[in-house]
Formats: structure tokens, sequence, C-alpha cells
């Protein structure tokens, strides 16, 4: 069974078309990457699957069970699209750090925060935050962290940031882990300690969605890779065919110019 199937998925800004019922499916631990020309709705579609827009149509399935349907009014109450959006972790652009908490607490902040929500917090409340804490020390070491846990954000270089912003992604334990073009707010030369991180988690089978620009990443790193154009998917398939072979011309017109 897929653990993520989208279906007719399409959103409109006023009279523009974002996009036009999108497809597609993701099985558990692999990596897909989103890849096209700028305007061509791919941050729309991460928008759409973690509940910061509302698609007009379609619908998304998590391990089988529907959590979006445009045509069922009770998916989209408040706190449906609260409860469903636990199952996406997002790391945006630009990082999006609070920059008065250190790196482990802005780690720590929405598993505390949903913590008071459990009938036993009052009474565990000392364990359950240490376990909150335990948890979050041991991603950020698995980023390479170990030793900032007391660093604010402006103490942080680029990368290190969008690693405590990953981290954050990581801690609620999402079913799937969404990248929203995760460098390119970065130097080249921080580019890659970021690149390295996102490798370790497909090496760990993390079921992801990574919109990026990076070709030569996408190629290695995602098991499939979905062109979007126009608000459509023009193409999708292994890297080995939508790369080494690509059957439509708009995809060909892409690569073409991007590695040229």
């Amino acid at each position: 069974m897929s653990i993520l199937e989208v279906s007719g998925i399409s959103k409109h800004f006023g009279q523009t078309e974002v996009l036009n019922s999108i497809d597609f499916t993701l099985e558990k631990g692999q990596a897909l990457a989103i890849i096209g020309p700028s305007g061509s709705g791919k941050t729309t579609l991460l928008r759409c699957l973690t509940y910061l827009e509302t698609p007009d149509s379609g619908k998304i399935s998590v391990n089988g069970e529907v959590i979006f349907d445009a045509d069922d009014p009770s998916q989209l109450s408040e706190e449906k699209k609260r409860l469903n959006r636990l199952h996406f972790g997002l790391v945006f652009q630009s990082f999006n750090l609070f920059p008065q908490y250190t790196a482990l607490q802005n780690v720590t902040l929405a598993g505390e925060l949903l913590a008071k929500e459990r009938p036993d917090y009052k009474q565990n409340k000392k364990e359950i935050l240490a376990d909150i804490r335990r948890n979050a020390e041991d991603i950020l070491a698995s980023v390479g962290l170990s030793d900032r846990l007391g660093s604010y954000p402006h103490q942080l270089s680029g990368g290190q940031q969008q690693r405590v912003a990953i981290a954050r992604a990581l801690a609620l334990k999402p079913d799937i882990l969404c990248f929203d073009e995760p460098t390119s707010a970065l130097d080249p030369e921080l580019t890659g300690e970021v690149l390295k991180v996102i490798r370790g988690l497909a090496e760990r089978n993390t079921t992801m969605v990574i919109v990026t620009h990076e070709m030569q990443f996408a190629r290695d790193v995602a098991d499939n890779i979905l062109f979007m154009a126009d608000g459509v998917v023009v193409e999708y398939g292994p890297p080995e065919e939508v790369f080494g072979n690509p059957k439509e011309d708009r995809t060909k017109q892409f690569l073409e110019r991007y590695s040229s």
C-alpha cells in the first residue's frame, strides 16, 4: 500500500490555475523529487499537502486513510486540519526558526505544546518533557549539531540553521518529510552540508517529498522524479528515465536549459 496517494488536486488563486489535477503516489521509505521551472506549482503542491493551502478539488490519503477530500466538508474543519497536518513535517526555504529560542528549544517546542493535551500530562509532566528533550538531542546529534544545542539562530550559519529546521521537522516523527527548496537560501559552500543530511535520511529510508532545483542531487537521491510545468505533471518516473531518457519535449527542454 502507498503511504501517500494524491488524486486530482487542483488549486486556483483568483482566475489563475496553479495546480491542475495532480496525481501521484509515494511508497513508504521512498524519496520523491519534484522539479520544474519557477511558477510551475511545486511549492503550492507542497503547501496543499501540509494544509498551508486548501485545494479546490481532489483527495489526499495517508496510509490508506483519506485525510483530505474537497467534497467532504467534515475534512475541512480546523481541528481536522491540525491533526492531519501531523502526518507531514515541512522544512521551509528560509528556516523559519524562532530567534528567541535555542536550537534545542526550537526542536522541542512543538512536542511540548502537544504534550499538554495528553490526559496524563500533569501526572507525568517531568518524564514526558525529559523524553521530548532526549528525542530532540538525539535528532540534533544525527544532523551533526550535538555541540550547538544552546546556540540561538543568529549564532548559527545558514547551513546549521537549516539542519535545526530539519531536526524540528523530524521531532514529531511525521509519516512524510517535505522539503521546499531546502538549499535555495544558502550560499553554495553551505549547500553541501544540508544535502548530506538529506542523503543520510534517504539512506535510512525516510519517506520524503523534496522540491529542489539541485538536479544532480535529485537524480542521485530520489526513487522517482515528478516534473511539473504550468501546474500539471508533465513526466513522472525513475531518475534514470526522466533524466536519462525523457519522453516529453517539455521535460527535454527544461533539462537542456538546466544543463547548459
